[in-house]
């Protein structure tokens, strides 16, 4: 006690010599204000806080916010307490709760300059001690979130999706606004800038389970999507945000990327901002359709891009030349492949393996030697793919017996004046090789 008597005698000196100055900012009752300051912080030292709060309490009533900031920052911690000792108590926890709530608000109001962690510190509370009511929630992440932007801590970001999905489940908000909180809260994420790894961590988090989240709730079916967005992105085409929210909300929409909003959508990304991976994406997305021609050209643009890396444009590359072969572009698959197989050590022998199959299934005109000569080709090229891929020797054999059976025989040869092991240029189809004669 007379630890405290020093203290208050200390203040008391204080605020003699300044009595003006100290009136403004202890309030009316400075004297009451500063003694209970005093024995609430000394036990709250102590960690003696059931003792703290009947202090606390007088000087939170007594003080205006201005008078200490740790007197709204500790009050937070003895309403913790507090809450904790009432669960069983439902009126009065949820009086406490609201309390605690207040109180981080008149510290961002009071001190701005902690106003962001006064916010992210509401935001974790509301999480921890609101039960039950979405909407008290939703309306309390939301000025969090409008408040902070992207200096919000990322899990309010998630806890303002569940609160708007609950919300919207009991009817309290419509399909649209769920799907535009999405929407912001993943732009919010990519701007942040996280500090280190485990920041950097706990973003990669939210996002994760922010999609999983939005694609589990099933707000938004993709019959809905599309009444949504198709005007939106009819009257504002060259919106490139726009475009990349409806490709990203349609992308965790289960079988919702068949379709024309989404293909439009992906082409304005592409036009406004270009790059090998929205290239390649209207690519597959032009394949699966059938539109064989714009399929072909976005993957050369794929292909052209200064942003692909070599590895990925190999591989690219190669699927590109199976694409052609399947869609019948024979010269531009051989084209394709050859590149592949000159270019690409590892992928050498896939690529020789599929141009022995594009002369196998080449058909040319003329005499009975000209048609069969692309199988002397095809063996050729399933002799070079074992070579560079032994795990090819098995099906590469299976395909020269199969075309072995086309060579023609001796005899018919000899009337055309071809022999066994002369040179013969093989040209059919827009493709050229030179092979060497064989008969049965």
């Amino acid at each position: 006690m007379k630890k405290f008597t020093l203290v208050i005698l200390t203040f008391a000196m204080m605020l003699g010599g300044t009595k003006l100055s100290a009136q403004g900012k202890y309030g009316a009752d400075s004297a009451q204000c500063v003694t209970n300051l005093s024995f609430y912080s000394e036990y709250f030292k102590a960690k003696n806080y059931n003792e703290a709060l009947p202090s606390w309490r007088k000087a939170y009533h007594l003080c205006p916010p201005t008078a200490s900031q740790n007197l709204l920052i500790n009050g937070t911690t003895l309403l913790r307490q507090l809450i904790n000792k009432n669960a069983n108590n439902a009126t009065y926890r949820e009086a406490l709760v609201d309390s605690l709530l207040t109180i981080h608000d008149i510290r961002a109001q009071y001190y701005p300059a902690n106003a962001v962690t006064a916010l992210n510190n509401k935001g974790q509370d509301l999480f921890n001690y609101v039960k039950n009511n979405p909407k008290k929630l939703y309306d309390g992440f939301e000025g969090i979130i409008t408040a902070n932007q992207e200096k919000v801590r990322p899990t309010i970001l998630l806890f303002d999706l569940q609160a708007a999905i609950d919300l919207y489940q009991n009817g309290g908000i419509d399909a649209e606004t769920v799907i535009n909180a999405y929407q912001r809260n993943s732009d919010i994420l990519e701007k942040i800038n996280p500090a280190n790894d485990a920041d950097k961590e706990q973003v990669a988090s939210v996002k994760n389970d922010m999609g999983s989240l939005f694609a589990s709730s099933k707000v938004a079916s993709c019959e809905s999507l599309i009444e949504l967005y198709t005007p939106r992105l009819a009257a504002d085409p060259d919106n490139l945000q726009l475009a990349q929210s409806i490709v990203k909300t349609m992308s965790m929409t289960e079988g919702c990327d068949d379709n024309d909003l989404f293909l439009n959508a992906v082409t304005t990304m592409n036009k406004l901002d270009p790059s090998a991976n929205s290239a390649y994406y209207l690519y597959r997305l032009h394949g699966a359709r059938g539109n064989v021609k714009e399929a072909i050209v976005y993957m050369e643009n794929a292909l052209a891009s200064s942003d692909v890396e070599d590895s990925r444009k190999a591989d690219w590359t190669y699927e590109l030349a199976t694409f052609c072969f399947k869609n019948g572009e024979s010269a531009r698959a051989f084209e394709y492949a050859s590149k592949v197989a000159a270019e690409n050590e590892n992928l050498a022998g896939k690529a020789y393996f599929l141009i022995g199959n594009i002369w196998g299934s080449t058909r040319c005109g003329g005499d009975e030697i000209t048609r069969r000569a692309p199988y002397w080709v095809a063996c050729d090229y399933m002799n070079k793919a074992k070579a560079a891929d032994p795990t090819l020797t098995d099906e590469a054999n299976r395909y020269i017996s199969q075309y072995s059976v086309y060579f023609p025989e001796t005899a018919e040869a000899f009337m055309y004046d071809i022999t066994r092991g002369q040179s013969y240029t093989v040209v059919c189809g827009g493709m050229r090789a030179t092979t060497t004669v064989r008969t049965r």
